[in-house]
């Protein structure tokens, strides 16, 4: 098929259909949507400016996904209603397929658009919560998010007639075997099924060093609209919210771009600087943000977090409580099987420790997210020493007025975020940011904390029991005059030390459940 080139309606300059299956393109010139008609092309108004974010990914980009080759002729972006924006990448395969190659904080997604006629063919938006298991296709997925995107920016070729400001309700999926899928609500409803990928898996390994290194975003000096303050954004396109050192204040912050919100009435200092660089399981990370949290039994109990960003691998935290330390990852909601009060990840059984519901306290430096003091989710903490695992879900019902494709629905917006912390000495901590400072033990154990004395132990005194078992034996085959017990004394001897080691790994172990409702310890009555 001939590609299609005519004036852009708008400002009369060349524009060009590259794909017969594209039904709008962005003009290059005036950033105006112009789509197909019968006859001639017609004007769908302007996109506003793209967000620019550290993606290694450009239009021209080709790849090969399972086999067969794609390029990118097309980018959407969207804005998330809880702040930040993420890309759909147009990827166009031979004879006319395409699917969309999703980018968000670092991950990817290629997926395929699975036909439906209307909403009837998904799951009702008003069924879906987050954490629910759903049933598409053969495979069981578990919703991870509900929420609502706005159409913002766009270039390039894309597969539909785009409307700028357009609101999409959608929800995110995670399957088994890094399966995902997306379900769009918008005015064209539609599901996409695929995976989540790697660059390597997709063609791409040589685009992260070259491309990343030339779009890099480097920090930005902006001042507090409160006090003045100097103060240095580390990822001024991806952070919605600053707490400044100085005043306290809270800020909304739009591309780097500074609006006063709130003042802090207390003030929490980090035992590590913001804009601290520190290298952790072979990764260097920056300290952009710090918060304190708390949950409330008979009182309510602090602890805080630092935000680590690093642009090739995204967010990543270290959690303080009670003077342990852990560093935290996400997890797909999907790689968890969820019994409640345990929890099994890669072969892992984790039990439950806690329920609570969180609150932010206080925030310092650069986050994500729209986060305010006074943001609550419900948590539960699982564990499986030296691990932790933290689900975390968040719910909010959007208005029973919404349009929504027409209707009025009433949506459970929401979103379940699974993390996976291990446990990390203080002295690792020390070296990997170079503090002058020792950080301050406690007496306390912490919930993930490794037993003090290593069970492997127990195998060695097995296996060397039974050495001495084979030896007494065949001692006893050649001479008649064998003592037993000198083999019951010697076994006795090569105990002391492995029960031992279990008397305090059993006392460790009690203290460590001793402020859990939920204790294997506890009396019955």
């Amino acid at each position: 098929m001939a590609r299609l080139e005519a004036p852009c309606p708008s400002c009369a300059a060349p524009v060009e259909f590259k794909s017969r299956t594209s039904l709008v393109t962005i003009c290059p010139f005036c950033q105006s949507v112009v789509a197909r008609g019968d006859k001639k092309l017609e004007d769908h108004g302007r996109v506003a400016d793209l967000v620019e974010t550290q993606s290694p990914l450009s239009l021209g980009v080709k790849g090969k996904f399972r086999g067969k080759p794609f390029r990118i002729v097309g980018r959407m972006q969207y804005q998330h209603s809880a702040g930040g924006v993420w890309d759909e990448w147009y990827a166009q395969f031979p004879n006319g397929k395409w699917g969309w190659l999703a980018e968000a904080q670092g991950n990817f997604y290629m997926t395929f658009q699975k036909k439906v006629k209307d909403e009837s063919g998904l799951p009702s938006l008003e069924s879906l919560n987050a954490g629910a298991k759903i049933q598409l296709g053969e495979n069981e997925f578990t919703v991870a998010e509900v929420g609502e995107g706005t159409a913002a920016g766009a270039e390039g070729e894309i597969p539909f007639d785009f409307k700028p400001g357009e609101t999409h309700p959608f929800a995110d999926l995670y399957g088994p075997e890094g399966q995902y899928a997306t379900l769009d609500y918008g005015s064209q409803p539609a599901g996409y099924i695929g995976w989540q990928v790697s660059l390597d898996e997709i063609g791409m390994a040589d685009l992260r060093a070259a491309e990343k290194e030339a779009k890099r975003i480097e920090a930005k000096d902006v001042s507090c609209p409160q006090c003045a303050g100097s103060l240095k954004l580390q990822a001024p396109d991806e952070t919605k919210r600053v707490g400044c050192p100085y005043c306290g204040a809270v800020l909304d912050c739009d591309r780097g771009n500074l609006k006063y919100l709130e003042t802090l009435s207390t003030k929490v200092d980090p035992l590590i600087e913001i804009g601290a660089e520190g290298t952790l399981f072979d990764v260097k990370y920056v300290v952009i943000g710090f918060m304190q949290r708390s949950v409330t039994f008979d009182r309510k109990y602090f602890w805080t977090e630092y935000l680590l960003y690093n642009p090739s691998v995204g967010f990543r935290w270290l959690v303080h409580s009670d003077e342990h330390w852990s560093f935290s990852e996400p997890l797909s909601p999907a790689d968890l099987h969820d019994y409640k009060t345990s929890a099994v990840w890669d072969g892992k059984t984790f039990k439950l420790f806690q329920r609570a519901i969180a609150r932010v306290e206080y925030v310092l430096g650069e986050f994500y997210w729209k986060v305010a003091v006074g943001e609550e989710v419900t948590s539960r903490d699982l564990i499986c020493p030296p691990y932790a695992m933290s689900v975390e879900r968040s719910m909010t019902q959007a208005p029973p007025a919404e349009e929504i494709s027409g209707k009025r629905a009433r949506m459970n917006l929401g979103e379940v975020n699974v993390s996976l912390g291990r446990y990390i000495k203080h002295e690792v901590i020390e070296e990997a940011f170079k503090l002058e400072h020792q950080l301050p033990r406690g007496w306390k154990v912490a919930p993930n904390q490794p037993f003090p004395c290593d069970r492997g132990i127990y195998l060695q005194w097995l296996m060397f029991g039974l050495a001495m078992g084979v030896i007494y034996l065949g001692a006893a085959a050649m001479s008649d005059s064998a003592d037993p017990w000198v083999l019951a004394w010697g076994l006795f001897l090569v105990s002391v030390i492995p029960i031992g080691a279990g008397v305090v790994n059993h006392f460790f172990d009690v203290k460590r459940w001793s402020e859990s409702d939920y204790s294997p310890y506890a009396s019955d009555d």
